[in-house]
């Protein structure tokens, strides 16, 4: 798995944040019946958490290589979830699919509609509780570059210039500047790396029982 992969999850909040904001007028509230939307791909499911607690499987490659692919995943299950979704949605108000940047490039225009049900999902899945929310979102990448790291603060200024050129290859496929809840994430992940490297500076002091000596760790 490549590094820039952990900004794959923030991408997707350019997906639903338009869903959910844009475009309110126009907003059906047909039912999928109505429309032939299978409104299941738009169901997301809860995924059990992964164990990411670093301290205890920095030193174990193998735990840490599952935690990676369990959150690699998790995510992916959702994006594919997601983007069956815009398809569906897409063939229905007859845009044709040409490439994959073409689900990106109609979800940028903000030029459809979308059912009252599917806005509801949308607008669970971006709130603040939300999978594809601020908060869950920039944990699941900070988790990634522990991981990927083993817990090395070391990388993470790597880690996070991998993430910073994600968000702009990012930027580059949605055509313009990318929704404020992605801004936001962005920030987030900013801080909460930060907060990882603090961590890694802090030094305590302690007595040798043996020698007196005052020992800084």
């Amino acid at each position: 798995m490549s590094v820039q992969s952990i900004y794959g999850a923030t991408g997707s909040q350019a997906v639903t944040a338009p869903k959910a904001t844009e475009k309110k007028e126009e907003t059906k509230t047909t039912t999928s019946a109505s429309k032939g939307f299978d409104e299941t791909a738009v169901v997301y499911e809860k995924s059990p958490k992964p164990d990411t607690n670093i301290t205890k499987t920095q030193n174990n490659k193998v735990d840490r290589e599952a935690i990676i692919a369990q959150m690699k995943a998790d995510t992916e299950a959702r994006m594919n979830q997601m983007q069956s979704y815009v398809q569906q949605m897409m063939n229905q108000q007859g845009i044709a699919i040409g490439t994959a940047d073409d689900i990106w490039s109609f979800l940028a225009s903000g030029d459809f509609t979308v059912t009252e049900a599917a806005k509801v999902q949308a607008q669970e899945a971006i709130s603040e509780d939300g999978y594809w929310g601020v908060e869950q979102t920039s944990q699941r990448i900070i988790d990634f570059a522990k991981a990927l790291s083993g817990g090395d603060v070391s990388k993470a200024d790597l880690l996070l210039d991998a993430f910073k050129k994600g968000f702009e290859e990012a930027t580059g496929t949605w055509g313009k500047e990318l929704p404020e809840i992605s801004q936001n994430t962005y920030k987030a992940v900013e801080e909460k790396f930060a907060a990882w490297k603090a961590e890694g500076t802090q030094t305590t002091t302690t007595t040798d029982p043996t020698t007196g000596e005052v020992v800084t760790q």
